[in-house]
């Protein structure tokens, strides 16, 4: 995925909201979580081209392992279901719950056309729905003259048309 992250947070947000009603927080808190939650495990770019130079794909970092995220969100979740246990039930703890689903997402949509380590760090083993085929110079021509941009292109249409009938509302 190259730009629908971003759209996809804002579009699993929006449908969080619509299901359910927070008391204590803000729909712009939400909104702004999941947009961050839902692009998060990208910041391992900075290290990818700052620090690796571009010698481990990035999708094999720990930020990228679908294990990682499950298992916060799984300690987040039982945390928050533990009420005796006051320290974890806050609201940065559901917040934080609601940024680690959005970066499960995040790790569901690569999976689509990008390598992702379902089972790291205990198979090394990448799973990617479709491949795509080195055609183009630079690479993310391969990406962007390949059907799944049209994928992209479609959650951000959806994101838009969620965000302008919401500002309609407003009116």
């Amino acid at each position: 995925m190259f730009i629908a992250h971003l759209p996809s947070g804002y579009i699993f947000a929006k449908a969080i909201l619509a299901r359910y009603k927070f008391e204590k927080i803000s729909t712009k808190t939400v909104i702004v979580t999941m947009i961050l939650g839902a692009i998060f495990p990208d910041i391992d770019l900075v290290y990818f081209f700052l620090i690796d130079h571009q010698q481990v794909h990035h999708h094999r970092y720990f930020l990228h392992w679908p294990i990682f995220w499950i298992v916060l969100w799984l300690i987040l979740f039982a945390s928050l279901k533990l009420k005796q246990c006051k320290l974890f039930h806050t609201r940065q703890s559901f917040l934080a719950l609601l940024f680690c689903s959005a970066a499960i997402l995040h790790v569901v949509l690569d999976t689509l056309v990008g390598d992702i380590w379902w089972f790291a760090p205990f198979i090394d083993q990448p799973y990617a729905l479709f491949k795509i085929k080195a055609q183009y110079s630079p690479w993310w021509l391969n990406f962007i003259f390949h059907w799944s941009f049209w994928v992209e292109i479609f959650v951000c249409i959806i994101a838009g048309i969620i965000y302008l009938r919401s500002q309609k509302l407003k009116e």
